[in-house]
């Protein structure tokens, strides 16, 4: 498939390709440990690329599971700041070496385990059907813009949007909706960039061919363990494998 994978490294990505579906119907932002074991085996720079169309079968499959519960007017006050975070994850892209990148990802998972760690500590707003109770308009930019480089750079905007989401008061329906209908569209336009700066070629697309069916039993599993999942235990799971993801990019 151009990369000379082990089977067990095949199986590692397998794992993790399952686990992007798993995340985009139950827990957001679980996919980090995806990301760390994409960026572990394969060359930094390319794992973002290969990762891409396997996050879009994710959300696509997360979007026909939920899309009745998106709430538009968040979607609409966050595009604007995020395709400027875009913008410029990609004008990052274009002069970062596979060390920077490796680093740049290693550096933005340990960030992210920082904000999911924030994000855990704070209080949802009492609220959530009000409309003001969706986050402030002053916080739709910052979240944004982060949201968007860190997409970008690493695919790794789900803590942030996932804590934005969180803070403004959205119920567990609501939030996947909502999440579901964002990342489909960012990680959709993310495509003529990626292409662009050669992370999506015809190599990664051949190993997304036999990694996309994976992602399908996690999407199927996520969809009816959702209501019943330990989400506590979970996301500090998820915590500890993003930090260690992180530090093993930083000291590879």
């Amino acid at each position: 498939m151009g990369w000379d994978l082990s089977t067990a490294q095949f199986a590692a990505l397998a794992v993790a390709a399952l686990l992007v579906g798993f995340s985009k119907t139950a827990v957001s932002g679980a996919n980090t440990i995806s990301l760390a074991v994409f960026a572990a085996v394969l060359p930094a720079r390319a794992s973002t690329g290969v990762l891409l169309p396997i996050l879009i079968a994710g959300d696509i499959l997360a979007v026909l599971t939920y899309r009745r519960h998106a709430h538009w007017p968040t979607l609409w006050r966050l595009f604007p700041a995020v395709a400027g975070g875009v913008v410029a994850g990609t004008l990052f892209l274009m002069w970062a070496d596979d060390a920077v990148m490796r680093m740049s990802i290693g550096a933005i998972l340990l960030l992210m385990a920082g904000v999911t760690i924030a994000r855990r500590s704070s209080r949802p707003r009492p609220d959530p059907e009000q409309d003001d109770a969706r986050g402030s308009r002053l916080k739709a930019p910052s979240y944004g813009v982060l949201g968007g480089f860190t997409t970008m750079v690493a695919n790794a905007g789900g803590p942030v949007m996932s804590m934005y989401l969180l803070s403004a008061g959205f119920r567990k329906l609501g939030f996947l909706g909502t999440s579901a209908w964002f990342f489909l569209i960012v990680n959709t336009s993310k495509v003529p960039f990626s292409v662009s700066l050669g992370l999506i070629d015809a190599r990664s697309l051949l190993l997304d061919a036999a990694l996309v069916l994976f992602v399908v039993p996690g999407a199927i599993l996520g969809k009816y363990t959702v209501n019943r999942i330990n989400q506590r235990l979970f996301e500090q799971l998820v915590i500890g494998a993003t930090v260690l993801g992180g530090l093993q990019l930083l000291l590879r």
